[in-house]
């Protein structure tokens, strides 16, 4: 980029978390390295929230509402040359390289069953066998983040990232290339860890500001950390 040209329409840095509006690989060639990367990508699958089915099941607010790059093949290669956790590799498997060390998230921790997925997964090169985390998260179902209304269609709750983040103790700076809401950034709030969070769009880059300034204004607004043993595994 010339020196009055730049990816970065537009930055807020709060708390410890830096905030950049743009397209993440334009924004990447002027960011220099990090220590991990946590993201929940587009999956390639052209994926819109369903707001149909049972009481619990709709969310009227978010229902169609399309997931900006998701209409093509989504490319990890960028994303994998750092310690990395992708949520949903299983959509896009066949371009990652093999790995024991995947994460499972339980989404229903009960018996019941509907129409979506009863756990995701995300795909790491962190080098440690399989872990589940348990967390309930199936429509107004939301264990400690209930009253927290969704404002993304396939937003992750702030324990999941907590827990994520625990797998990578040595990482000083997170990136998230595809910040969404910005839960990965309020995790990293929470837990006093740096993180760069890129997102494309205007309306969302505005929402994860909000989440990340009332994560740093009031620690205790989103749900509670996750205790070290469980962030971490057994054998860690």
């Amino acid at each position: 980029w010339g020196a009055d040209m730049t990816a970065i329409k537009r930055e807020e840095r709060i708390g410890g978390q830096r905030l950049i509006l743009g397209d993440c690989l334009e924004v990447m060639q002027e960011l220099g390295p990090v220590d991990a990367v946590v993201t929940d990508p587009p999956y390639g699958i052209s994926y819109s929230h369903g707001g149909g089915g049972g009481k619990l099941a709709r969310s009227t607010s978010l229902a169609k509402m399309p997931i900006y790059g998701d209409d093509k093949p989504f490319d990890p290669a960028p994303w994998i040359q750092w310690p990395c956790i992708l949520w949903g590799g299983n959509h896009f498997a066949d371009r990652l390289p093999p790995s024991q060390a995947w994460l499972i998230w339980d989404k229903r921790c009960a018996d019941y069953s509907n129409d979506q997925a009863d756990c995701e997964m995300a795909w790491t090169n962190l080098g440690f066998p399989a872990r589940m985390f348990r967390h309930v998260w199936n429509g107004m179902l939301r264990g400690a983040e209930s009253k927290s209304p969704r404002a993304h269609p396939t937003q992750k709750p702030v324990a999941l990232m907590e827990w994520c983040l625990g797998f990578l103790p040595d990482a000083k700076t997170i990136r998230d290339p595809f910040t969404g809401s910005g839960t990965t950034l309020v995790a990293c709030q929470k837990l006093g860890r740096q993180g760069i969070g890129i997102e494309i769009d205007p309306d969302y880059f505005e929402i994860a500001c909000k989440r990340v300034d009332e994560a740093a204004r009031q620690p205790d607004l989103f749900v509670q950390p996750v205790k070290k043993a469980e962030q971490t595994g057994f054998g860690w």
